[in-house]
């Protein structure tokens, strides 16, 4: 099959129904057209990433906190040790399902392409899975329905993050990664808003995040089919080399290495903090109705994210260049982390808030963009991605039981420097990629 490149243009987008597959050498050639247009595709990816990020930001940061406290009571070290174990196992988990998902739908064959049937599976198991949770009242059952939370929707967004160096252009995708930033971005924030509202009816919130989920990842599908991948010849499964990919090599791969690692430490930096942010709001700035604090802090979140990530992702297309906007991010970061730390007071929480979402929207915009021009092959985007996306997801996912060990340490106060650090550490990580300018 012909490989489209630089010098052969692209083919035109081929029947849904005919049995179409095509695969690039690497992640810095352009892949086939979108069977139904890129526009559709690039507007479809936001509510797509919003469904997925929604449970992210809702459930681990809002729902499952209060619910522990529920649980067993108002004892701050009890609630962040119990904590501390839930986030760390269903991290681990997550680190796991990934590269899993992506590993299969990488050689999944169906008329739907390799894609649509892992997101479908995975958002209505991972809806059930919510449920589950809904109903644990204990320490066993809150560990048990969040892995299997953090297993089924990672079936999803494994197969979900392969989309772009799948099906957009290189010269689009700052944009669509800007887009997919915002789709993150709105869902993370916005899952604690709107998880703030459920804060006294833990069981709603729980069902209203699983049908609102399986709905969009459908409806995204449906509306975004993919060429069928029924004559794909997988490469042989090796257990072994599989294996392998759980660690990113870096004399073979050191672009994809670093930006893994930069990946990893500014998002653990980040979501330490901001992942931690309802004990934050009881326990260190003395709070008494959180739930009443966090959509106007979602709010101010949002309007720093936007601004920024709307300008940066297309502006780092125009101007070709990735590595100032990782640069410039991690500084307003380190900058908002500051005030909490050195001013215990709500105000400094508020202008943290909204500095520290524009700064991370800003890294957000570009990293995708700058990650999908560093994969090694286009014959395991997904896999690859999946690996990736462990810097992303196990953060998210992992920052409470890594802020329960700070705070156990350090006190609350303790959570500033070290995001700080590794936020400056996660930027400079990006220093050494040749690939990407």
């Amino acid at each position: 099959m012909t490989v489209p490149s630089e010098a052969t243009p692209a083919p035109a987008p081929a029947p849904a129904t005919t049995n179409t597959f095509v695969a690039t050498a690497s992640g810095i050639d352009d892949p086939p057209p979108p069977v139904k247009g890129l526009r559709r595709l690039m507007w479809s990816i936001v509510p797509a990433n919003i469904a997925i990020f929604m449970v992210w930001g809702a459930v681990p940061g809002i729902l499952l906190p209060q619910q522990i406290t529920l649980a067993f009571g108002e004892e701050n070290q009890i609630n962040v040790a119990n904590l501390a174990i839930v986030s760390t196992i269903g991290a681990f988990a997550a680190m796991l399902a990934q590269p899993i998902a992506g590993q299969i739908s990488d050689r999944t064959r169906s008329r739907f392409g390799r894609r649509a049937p892992w997101i479908v599976t995975g958002g209505l198991a991972g809806s059930l899975s919510l449920i589950g949770l809904a109903l644990a009242d204990s320490l066993v059952g809150f560990i048990v329905a969040w892995v299997l939370v953090q297993v089924c929707f990672n079936f999803a967004q494994g197969p979900l993050s392969a989309i772009m160096p799948d099906r957009v252009p290189v010269k689009r995708r700052g944009t669509f990664a800007a887009l997919t930033g915002i789709g993150l971005m709105l869902g993370a924030i916005g899952g604690q808003i709107v998880g703030s509202l459920f804060f006294n009816s833990i069981v709603a919130g729980y069902i209203t995040f699983a049908v609102l989920s399986v709905a969009v990842l459908v409806l995204f599908v449906v509306f975004n089919p993919d060429y069928p991948s029924t004559r794909l010849q997988p490469e042989r499964f090796d257990f072994v080399d599989f294996l392998k990919t759980f660690w990113v090599n870096p004399v073979k791969h050191p672009d994809f290495f670093w930006a893994f690692t930069g990946r990893l430490l500014l998002y653990t930096g980040y979501f330490a903090v901001t992942g931690y942010q309802l004990y934050l709001l009881q326990y260190y700035f003395g709070v008494e109705h959180p739930e009443t604090v966090i959509p106007l802090l979602g709010l101010l979140s949002l309007v720093g994210i936007i601004i920024s990530t709307v300008v940066s992702g297309p502006l780092s297309d125009r101007v070709g260049r990735r590595k100032p906007f990782v640069f410039a991010s991690a500084a307003f970061v380190s900058l908002a982390f500051l005030l909490p730390w050195i001013w215990q007071d709500l105000n400094a929480w508020m202008i943290m808030t909204f500095i520290a979402g524009f700064g991370f929207g800003m890294f957000q915009a570009v990293d995708t963009a700058l990650i999908s021009e560093v994969l090694p092959s286009a014959k395991s985007f997904a896999k690859d991605l999946g690996v990736v996306n462990i810097a992303a997801t196990l953060p998210q996912t992992l920052a409470p039981g890594v802020a329960g060990v700070i705070v156990l340490a350090f006190g609350y106060q303790g959570l500033f420097p070290v995001a700080i650090v590794l936020g400056i550490l996660g930027a400079f990580a990006i220093w050494p990629i040749k690939a990407v300018r």
